[in-house]
């Protein structure tokens, strides 16, 4: 059984031109593009960090196992920066998406229900 489609001038119509307007605003293309900048910046931070890690392990073991004290190496306090630098990485985009973008996101949101 075919549906019918909503008449001309029905508020699913209006919704779905507000949605289309929405989504065509440059407001909500800056935000989209906002998003996938930090998001790219903050993924190429965390690749370099830990994949640095890794071919420094590959490269040269003996950076890494050269002592510092009595009982630990180098390689200790370095991993320990890799998760370190992981944590401190979201919780840059967690404030970011806090202060941000969650707030646009729902000022877009409240232009859609109008």
């Amino acid at each position: 059984m075919a549906h019918a489609a909503p008449a001309a001038g029905s508020s699913s119509t209006k919704g779905t031109q507000s949605a289309h307007q929405v989504l065509e605003s440059p407001a909500f293309k800056h935000l989209v593009a906002r998003r996938a900048t930090v998001s790219i910046v903050g993924i190429v931070l965390l690749f370099v960090t830990y994949y640095g890690y890794v071919i420094l392990i590959g490269a040269s073991p003996q950076t890494l196992a050269r002592k510092i004290g009595d009982y630990t190496t180098l390689g200790i306090p370095v991993g320990v920066a890799v998760i370190v630098i992981a944590f401190i990485l979201t919780a840059i985009y967690v404030v970011w998406a806090n202060s941000s973008y969650d707030p646009e996101v729902q000022r877009l949101k409240s232009e859609l229900k109008k």
